[in-house]
């Protein structure tokens, strides 16, 4: 069986455990600029870039993973959110990019490997691909909204770069994560399409969007239901939501999106929202008994956190869902949807 069969027999078994945050982790390290920087120099400040630690602090971000799993995670995620030469370039690490998404893959499969030869469980790595912090939809200057700071082809090619270290690392999928502009998604998935077309297998694919406004759509004004007509034809094995908001709020969009898709439904919350001084008070319990709704009304696959959570807020969420059947998947009439803002349902 491959990774992407044994991943649906286990999510037809039981709702199944990600991870949760590693930046919320890492903060509690306090690491000066120097423990960022390590060997590398590059001429930049390095303090809170994250993703140079797979290379200058490699035990941190080892130790975390591990904990995510001790707490009951069927899933790791890379620490590679910022790992592309866009958003490395902020730092001077563009060419340290596909080291450190090697790198990365490698501490998150050694941990996963050494937690499934404990239990005999199946455990996945997924690497972690982030937004970047460019648009393609939007221009950044409101004197010119026909601007863009970035074309297509040069993103699909960013994103392509990142995937093939990723999987050259070791990673079982790729989760194309935080999206908050659909056609940066669009980039992403063509370049995960074009590197299973060079391997000659297909690359199991993760999608999740965010939601930047209560009204429940993403940055380039996209609703759920438009972003899941968007993204369908990639046939991911799991459509999902994560970041946005707490739990509560986040609720209503997973209902819509649990409804419309016919994959596997990933999402992984905020522990709430951040306080006055940028932290999340939000309690494991709490977390806990948000999730544990969830799962006894059959909306989810697949849970775990965003920002603020940590292995004590995995550990409740794994807690609340055990003994709840995973969601069914949804069976939708088939039908032309097309995908504007919203989607745009073409009658039989």
């Amino acid at each position: 069986m491959t990774k992407a069969e044994i991943f649906r027999a286990e999510a037809a078994q039981r709702i199944l455990i990600t991870d949760g945050a590693f930046g919320t982790m890492i903060q509690d390290y306090r690491l000066d600029e120097a423990a960022y920087r390590g060997g590398y120099d590059t001429g930049f400040d390095q303090k809170g870039n994250n993703d140079l630690l797979v290379l200058t602090r490699p035990d941190i971000i080892d130790a975390i993973t591990r904990q995510y799993l001790a707490a009951g995670s069927d899933i790791v995620s890379t620490n590679t959110f910022n790992a592309n030469t866009i958003s490395q370039a902020d730092y001077g690490a563009e060419h340290l990019v596909r080291e450190m998404n090697i790198a990365a893959a490698s501490i998150a499969r050694k941990a996963a490997d050494d937690a499934e030869a404990a239990d005999g469980r199946p455990r996945f790595v997924a690497g972690a691909v982030g937004p970047t912090n460019k648009t393609l939809s939007l221009s950044p200057d409101v004197n010119d909204p026909g601007f863009r700071a970035i074309d297509f082809d040069t993103l699909k090619n960013v994103y392509r770069e990142q995937v093939d270290a990723l999987l050259d690392g070791g990673c079982d999928f790729i989760l194309i994560e935080t999206i908050f502009d659909t056609l940066n998604a669009k980039a992403g998935i063509m370049a995960v399409l074009e590197a299973g077309e060079a391997r000659g297998e297909p690359v199991p694919l993760m999608i999740s969007m965010t939601i930047t406004d209560m009204s429940g759509r993403n940055l380039s004004g996209h609703s759920v239901e438009a972003f899941w007509a968007a993204v369908r034809h990639a046939r991911p094995l799991t459509i999902g939501l994560n970041c946005s908001f707490g739990a509560p709020q986040l609720r209503p969009h997973v209902v819509s999106l649990s409804g419309l898709a016919d994959t596997l439904l990933m999402v992984y919350p905020n522990a709430g929202l951040p306080n006055e001084l940028g932290a999340y008070d939000e309690e494991p319990h709490t977390t806990g008994g948000f999730i544990a709704e969830w799962a006894a009304t059959g909306l989810i696959n697949v849970v775990g956190g965003c920002c603020g959570t940590t292995p004590a807020h995995i550990a409740a969420m794994a807690k609340a869902v055990g003994g709840h059947a995973p969601r069914k998947l949804a069976t939708p009439p088939v039908r032309m949807t097309l995908a504007g803002l919203e989607p745009f349902i073409v009658a039989a």
